[in-house]
Parts: C-alpha cells; sequence; structure tokens
C-alpha cells in the first residue's frame, strides 16, 4: 500500500484536482504582480506603489541592457539617450526578446528619420540579412537584398553583406 500523493505544500491533494483555495489566491495574487510589473496592467491590491514602479522601472533598464546587447550600433549612437529612451518605448509593451525588442524600437526610430547614422546602418544590415515581420521571429534571407542607409546602400548577397556607394553625413 503506497502513501497517497501530498499535493502543494505538503497536503494531500483534493479530490477534484482544484489546488487548495489559499494556493489559488496566491497563484492569482502572483499573476497580478508579474502582469501589473511587465504590461499596463492595474497595481495589484496590497502592493506599495511606490516599490512596484521601481521594481518596474528596473525591470525595464535590465531589458534595455539586454537589448543593447543584440543592438550595440543602436545603443552606442543614442548615447546617454539609449536607456531614457529604450524604457520610455518599452514600457507597456511585452518583450519579445532583446533581438525583437531592439528591431521594433530602431523601426519605429527610423520612421521620422531620428535614428542616427551607424543605428540606421546596423538596421539596414540587419533588415538585408533576414526577414522579419514583427510577429514572428526573425529568419534568414536567402536571396540578394538592397537597403538604404544615410551612408550608402547596404547589399547582401549569399550572406556577406557590403557598404556600397559611402556618403559622407
Amino acid at each position: 500500500m503506497t502513501a497517497p500523493d501530498p499535493g502543494a505544500a505538503g497536503r494531500p491533494a483534493r479530490p477534484d484536482g482544484d489546488p487548495p483555495p489559499e494556493l489559488a489566491r496566491l497563484a492569482a495574487a502572483q499573476h497580478a504582480l508579474v502582469a501589473a510589473l511587465v504590461t499596463d496592467a492595474p497595481d495589484p491590491v496590497g502592493f506599495d506603489r511606490r516599490r512596484l514602479a521601481a521594481a518596474r522601472t528596473a525591470l525595464l533598464r535590465k531589458r534595455a541592457g539586454e537589448t543593447a546587447r543584440h543592438w550595440p550600433m543602436l545603443a552606442h549612437s543614442l548615447a546617454d539617450r539609449w536607456p531614457v529612451a529604450f524604457v520610455a518605448w518599452a514600457a507597456g509593451r511585452p518583450s519579445t526578446g532583446g533581438l525583437r525588442d531592439g528591431w521594433d524600437f530602431a523601426r519605429e526610430w527610423s520612421e521620422p528619420s531620428e535614428l542616427p547614422a551607424l543605428a540606421a546602418r546596423e538596421l539596414a544590415e540587419r533588415e538585408a540579412c533576414w526577414r522579419y515581420d514583427g510577429r514572428s521571429g526573425p529568419r534568414r534571407r536567402w536571396w540578394p537584398a538592397l537597403r538604404r542607409t544615410p551612408a550608402g546602400l547596404i547589399v547582401q548577397v549569399a550572406g556577406r553583406v557590403r557598404l556600397i556607394g559611402t556618403r559622407q553625413t
């Protein structure tokens, strides 16, 4: 004869398979806390708003650091504006990973032509080598591709990327 399999927190499992009510409440509170920290969900009841705001900002800055590792020229070209600009952009948006977050951020900055030349070149090189629709993960391009930058034309053929027609900016 074997002993019954204890459920969470060492309590016997309930016959209906549902967790005990106190564990369900804890899980709901944890879900609300995570949602408040990483999305635009309202702050959960019972938590200090200042501490939640500090934790939210710290997580956004950590996300900016991860994105900067994937997009070094983008972060470098924005210099001191990088963390502030990225945190403002990322607030309320769920993370899609550093590579995709940086791609989406750069695309939004490039539309009003505010993207610095180094960052524009980095974006153009990525766009020439990879296909990214903003919804699913990037996929390698197999056909030749061209992208225009302020410095010239980016050409990708057989996986090799070259800058042609360098202009002084």
